[in-house]
């Protein structure tokens, strides 16, 4: 556990200062329904498949723009001139498998809208009903996404890559106990009304 200069307790991974602070206290944890940020998230866990996540952080505004904002639609629309062009921009990462992925990823997701209504209500159906206090790379139910969504052709989605993105959705709450921003997102999953 860190205490920072202004004295407040974070979790340790979170205690960097700039965009790794503010990404903790302000937007891990925090439960939302929007399709384009759920989507946008299982591709960052991806893309962060063997990096660090600040490296993903640091990056995060490059890739929204040449992903045209993550937009499942248009993401999905992307060709091979789109790959090359994206292999060619330095400011992301990389990787052909993973840019590859993304854009397979989008395409299985509108299907997936199509058959039940919305990313956020899929996803909200792998909510853990009871909730550990271990310290954990998966969960039964980060097993049973990644499952599912590979047996509909999704890819990078394995399971210790899901368990990070539902406690960077709130779906979990995996602040430490001691961490200042535990209560917050203890309330915002309270109030939070999941998608059926």
């Amino acid at each position: 556990m860190h205490m920072s200069s202004k004295n407040v307790e974070r979790c340790g991974w979170g205690s960097a200062p700039g965009l790794m602070s503010q990404y903790h206290d302000n937007e891990w944890g925090f439960p939302t329904a929007d399709d384009t940020h759920l989507f946008e998230k299982i591709c960052l866990e991806g893309f962060q498949s063997g990096l660090s996540w600040s490296t993903i952080l640091n990056k995060r505004e490059d890739f929204r723009r040449v992903f045209c904002g993550f937009e499942i639609d248009q993401v999905a629309g992307f060709d091979e001139r789109d790959i090359e062009r994206l292999l060619g921009d330095a400011t992301i990462v990389r990787h052909r498998g993973k840019i590859r992925s993304t854009i397979n990823n989008a395409q299985r997701c509108l299907e997936l809208i199509e058959e039940v209504g919305s990313l956020a209500t899929y996803i909200w159906g792998f909510e853990p009903k009871s909730i550990s206090l271990d310290v954990r790379a998966t969960s039964p139910e980060s097993v049973a996404l990644s499952k599912d969504l590979k047996k509909r052709g999704w890819s990078f989605v394995g399971p210790t890559t899901m368990y990070a993105f539902m406690q960077s959705l709130g779906l979990v709450n995996d602040h430490s106990a001691e961490c200042f921003v535990w209560d917050r997102v203890d309330a915002a999953r309270q109030k939070f009304l999941r998608p059926v």
